[in-house]
């Protein structure tokens, strides 16, 4: 692991991680692969003793829920073991702003943990911070122990925080010979209710879904997210529909709770920084093949969700129209994700695939560190200071 055995903060002086910080440190990123991918990065937390005795292991669970710090800190309190003068590993800096919880950096002191150690600097602007908060409260901060593993188990995310634009999730129902709709146009339903249980828990915890105007014009679908007995969650995502053609004043998806939006465009990026400085921060693409060819050709899915019917139809509507690809040497690569529940898994009759987009790897690596794939935006991962030095973010 990145780290291990220490980093140099100063010429001539080594600070070392022990190797229960070691270890601590990758439970804690074993630990975050349980989360959720989306508008908060996969965070995971563990506690250690003075002697180096693992205590409790957290992990953040989604939006709206508890930090990985603080559900680590509520385990340790519900079953009655004292923090004070322990050792906190965690994936990400500490977070110390309010949000829809509280900050990270005051469950921390409140606890009493007296060390902190945590992987990489949080790039995100209202986040950032912790580190330097913990460090004025006396508590002593390090960064940079499984650096290399933590960048890369967000990396995703940290583009889509320096490009400012949402985290996209694509998702596509399809069949075994990747159709979405048969000849004659029906497609209902492809997935299994299992498939589309998981679909509805999904959309119940994003920001926003977006189809095209020619789904709203063909299937004119409701997009509301529903429990499993088919009545309206709890929360529901903004509902928005991206085209140049207007969306009629009948349409299912425009509902009486002022949550429908139209995106005037069919620019995807253009799409996206609308949804943006809308407060937008984790959109799901659904739809026809048009708009799911249209985001994967520009590179900006960071998520890809298929479900896969054991079906077979020969002809149809296909998932997929085209991502300009010529060559097999220009191919899309695609990793399987690990994260939430895994990189495969059986709904009902189907198979739920999860992957993320393969790392890109630059001819040319500066010795700084990973960079932006678009030379137009800022390096998209955050600082990784040496031990003794956390930075705070940026």
């Amino acid at each position: 692991m990145t780290g291990a055995t220490g980093l140099q903060p100063a010429a001539g002086v080594v600070t070392a991680f022990s190797p229960a910080e070691a270890r601590a440190m990758e439970t804690a990123l074993k630990a975050a692969l349980n989360g959720p991918r989306g508008a908060n990065p996969l965070v995971g937390a563990v506690v250690i003793g003075p002697d180096g005795r693992h205590l409790v292991t957290g992990y953040h669970r989604g939006a709206g829920t508890a930090h990985a710090e603080a559900d680590a800190i509520a385990q340790a309190a519900a079953v009655g073991l004292d923090l004070t003068g322990c050792t906190m590993m965690v994936t990400l800096e500490p977070c110390d702003h309010v949000g829809r919880t509280g900050p990270c950096t005051e469950a921390i002191i409140a606890a009493g943990i007296t060390d902190v150690v945590y992987a990489v600097d949080d790039p995100h602007d209202p986040a950032a911070g912790g580190a330097a908060t913990l460090r004025a409260a006396g508590v002593r901060v390090r960064s940079g122990l499984g650096a290399d593993e933590a960048l890369d188990l967000n990396r995703q995310w940290f583009e889509a925080v320096a490009a400012r634009r949402p985290f996209v999730t694509l998702h596509i129902a399809q069949t075994l010979d990747a159709r979405i709709a048969a000849e004659d146009g029906t497609s209902q339903w492809i997935s299994s209710p299992e498939s589309l249980a998981d679909n509805h828990a999904i959309r119940s915890r994003i920001d926003a879904i977006l189809v095209g105007t020619q789904t709203v014009l063909v299937d004119n679908p409701r997009l509301t997210a529903r429990t499993p007995s088919g009545e309206p969650a709890a929360s529901q995502p903004v509902r928005a529909v991206m085209g140049l053609r207007d969306v009629p004043a009948d349409a299912a998806i425009l509902g009486d709770d002022g949550l429908a939006v139209h995106l005037p465009t069919r620019d995807p990026r253009e799409a996206l920084s609308m949804l943006y400085a809308s407060g937008t921060r984790h959109v799901m693409v659904e739809g026809g093949s048009r708009i799911l060819s249209s985001f994967l050709a520009a590179g900006l899915v960071d998520e890809l969700i298929v479900y896969l019917a054991p079906t077979l139809l020969g002809s149809g509507t296909p998932a997929l129209n085209g991502l300009g690809i010529t060559s097999l040497p220009d191919a899309q690569l695609w990793e399987w994700d690990a994260s939430d529940g895994g990189a495969v898994q059986t709904l009902g009759r189907d198979l739920r695939l999860h992957l993320r987009p393969q790392r890109r790897v630059a001819l040319d690596p500066k010795p700084a560190g990973p960079q932006s794939s678009d030379p137009q935006l800022p390096n998209p991962q955050p600082s990784r200071g040496p031990a003794d030095q956390a930075q705070g973010g940026y």
